[in-house]
């Protein structure tokens, strides 16, 4: 990997570059692709599966038959795996829900908020080089344990037309019974659309090749929901003089051999320690399966020496890292600072690969910058906040008053007037706003009772 010495802050600029597509020829690819489900339908989706994943699809949807075929495919061994990391995924992501919130702001006047889950969501599973079962984890779960209505996956197959099993044990295990055999940005269209077969979902989650990122780009621009922008894969690694360097160099190792265009980043006090991980990451990579994918994506990558952990903290906040490991001297005191990153792995036995299967966190998080605005998934991902506000002839005689100097200040009359009307009636009636009633009657509505 290139070292850096104190870089200056155009050059540092440089370095960190994400890369970059050229997303206007994309977009040529894809919208063709997305125009031909809109208006075909199912029909289009079986022309398109063969001409991209060259396979005759019968069915779009995953069979019983095909559900059980799976289930005797998968190793006893892996099954016992997934089944703790599926524990680990749904135990945090239940303790995210949030209770109802019912407050009376002032006399009469009562907010509240609640959760709603979306009703139809569509999970993305992407089935390419290496079929990410652990992305269904990542996804079901949240979805399932937030309510959906209707959950539906999508992955694309093999030349036979079958889905990796592995998936659809997965699938299978959390509790989603539907999945479509389409993969691409065919797959996003028919989610996003819908089709005779396939419900047009509310929202579309899952990592994809840029063909599907696209795909959810442009339809985020109709009328369907995406979780998140979207990149390529990153992490920053942050160490010191204390830090192990066979370690470090695994961590970088196991983001590079995501795809080529996969970004790591070293940041290190110590020109030493950096030496020292450079040499482990060529020992490493030579032991890999994947190390053709893996040293394109270090061409990319970078290894920055900086004088402390101030620098080192400017930096992390600066890049914005999808993943962040600290593995540093006292690395909680520096992730305390962090206020930028999708997800901060802290401490030298915390390694990315922990969160990206079975810790507990989601892996679905925000990469090429977007950790600065955005967060990863999460249970809220799947929910509604709405909120409701109940107000009492008191309450109104009360906040009226305060409502008609506003609209009048705006010049909006007619705002003004729907509450003048009912304030003159409410004096007609001899309300003084001074009974000291403050609330709506009980059992009017759970919506406003805190149990």
């Amino acid at each position: 990997m290139a070292i850096y010495e104190n870089p200056s802050a155009e050059k540092l600029k440089e370095i960190l570059q994400r890369p970059s597509y050229n997303f206007s020829k994309i977009e040529k690819v894809v919208e063709p692709i997305l125009e031909k489900v809109k208006r075909g339908g199912d029909k289009a989706l079986r022309k398109l599966a063969l001409e991209y994943d060259h396979v005759e699809l019968d069915d779009l949807w995953v069979s019983e038959s095909e559900f059980a075929t799976a289930d005797s495919h998968v190793p006893d061994t892996l099954k016992e795996a997934i089944q703790m990391a599926y524990s680990n995924i749904k135990k945090f992501h239940e303790a995210q829900h949030q209770s109802k919130l019912v407050m009376e702001v002032m006399p009469g006047v009562v907010c509240s908020r609640r959760s709603v889950p979306i009703q139809k969501v569509g999970l993305y599973v992407p089935g390419g080089s290496a079929p990410l079962f652990s992305t269904v984890l990542m996804l079901a779960v949240p979805a399932i344990l937030a309510g959906c209505q209707e959950v539906i996956i999508s992955s694309p197959t093999n030349r036979l037309g079958e889905i990796n099993p592995v998936v659809l044990y997965t699938a299978n295990l959390v509790g989603v019974k539907r999945v479509l055999k389409l993969g691409g940005a065919q797959a996003i269209a028919a989610m996003g659309y819908g089709t005779q077969t396939v419900p047009k979902v509310d929202k579309i989650f899952g990592p994809g090749n840029q063909y599907v990122t696209v795909a959810k780009q442009m339809l985020a621009k109709q009328d369907v929901a995406i979780d998140m922008p979207a990149g390529p894969s990153e992490v920053l690694v942050a160490v010191d003089k204390h830090s192990n360097a066979a370690y470090a160099a695994s961590d970088l190792l196991a983001q590079a051999e995501h795809g080529p265009d996969s970004q790591v980043v070293l940041v290190s006090t110590s020109k030493k320690k950096t030496a020292e991980i450079n040499e482990e990451v060529v020992k490493q990579l030579d032991k890999l399966s994947r190390k053709k994918i893996a040293e394109k994506a270090l061409e990319l990558s970078a290894m920055i020496i900086v004088e402390d952990k101030k620098q080192m903290l400017q930096i992390i906040n600066d890049y914005g890292p999808e993943h962040l490991i600290i593995s540093t001297d006292k690395p909680e005191k520096l992730a305390e600072k962090v206020v930028n990153a999708g997800s901060v792995f802290v401490g030298e036995f915390t390694p990315e690969s922990a969160g990206d299967y079975a810790s507990g966190t989601n892996h679905t998080l925000p990469t090429n910058g977007w950790a600065k605005s955005f967060s990863g998934v999460s249970l809220d991902s799947f929910v509604k906040k709405i909120t409701y506000q109940r107000i009492t002839e008191e309450g109104l005689m009360l906040l009226g008053p305060t409502v008609e100097r506003m609209a009048e200040a705006e010049m909006l009359d007619a705002h003004k007037n729907a509450v003048t009307v009912r304030l003159n009636k409410l004096r007609e009636d001899g309300i003084s706003g001074k009974s000291g009633k403050k609330s709506p009657e009980d059992g009017e509505s759970l919506l406003f009772s805190k149990g």
